[in-house]
């Protein structure tokens, strides 16, 4: 089975590429998704013991850590140290269980896949990329979204052009979603040859 890790900074497309991904009946990992699960799950007790009063009725609240860790990258590496251990685990039941499916090709949408060394546990990575103005327009039109926010997110994210760098194939999402489906179709008839090896260390592993 080949893994296939997909990333791209906000406002990309990353999502509906994704998506595209999984209209092809490929098995897709959110990362983003599996965080979301693990704070009303097993994040829970970890992070409300490293920082005391962020959870409500047994689940983290967002907001409330955020404000917590804001402005600490000494925090931010904490809760780090917590949640990417647990979303590793959750990544590896979930490529295990597709290739015990017979599944060719898996993909982990993972946002900040370069920046957490995730790109060590695929075996190709895709980098979804639009320019930096249509960038800019779908995020800044997202609700409650604003300028000053953007720039925040953006600190935290690879540039554009580093992380294209870094990539074994880019798709261009700056244009239209049906070129940027195109573009996938023709990515995924090239894959479908590629033989994985990430699966072969998780085996020697156990």
């Amino acid at each position: 089975m080949l893994v296939i890790g997909l990333t791209g900074g906000i406002g990309m497309g990353k999502s509906a590429a994704a998506q595209h991904f999984a209209d092809h009946d490929i098995p897709v990992f959110n990362a983003d998704a599996c965080v979301h699960l693990l704070y009303e799950g097993d994040a829970v007790g970890p992070i409300e013991a490293a920082f005391p009063g962020v959870t409500r009725k047994g689940r983290v609240d967002r907001k409330l850590l955020s404000e917590r860790i804001a402005g600490s990258p000494e925090r931010l590496r904490q809760l780090e140290q917590i949640v990417h251990p647990l979303v590793i685990e959750a990544e590896l039941d979930f490529l295990r269980a597709q290739e015990d499916k017979g599944a060719a090709l898996a993909v982990l949408e993972i946002p900040l896949l370069f920046e957490t060394g995730a790109d060590a546990r695929v075996d190709v990575t895709v980098v979804v990329s639009a320019p930096h103005d249509v960038q800019r327009a779908r995020v800044l039109a997202r609700p409650g979204m604003t300028a000053d926010k953007l720039e925040h997110l953006l600190a935290r994210q690879l540039p554009d052009a580093e992380r294209q760098a870094r990539a074994d194939f880019v798709v261009d999402s700056g244009t239209s979603l049906q070129d940027m489906r195109i573009e996938i179709d023709r990515l995924i008839e090239s894959l479908k040859s590629r033989k994985g090896r990430v699966m072969d260390r998780l085996r020697r592993r156990g």
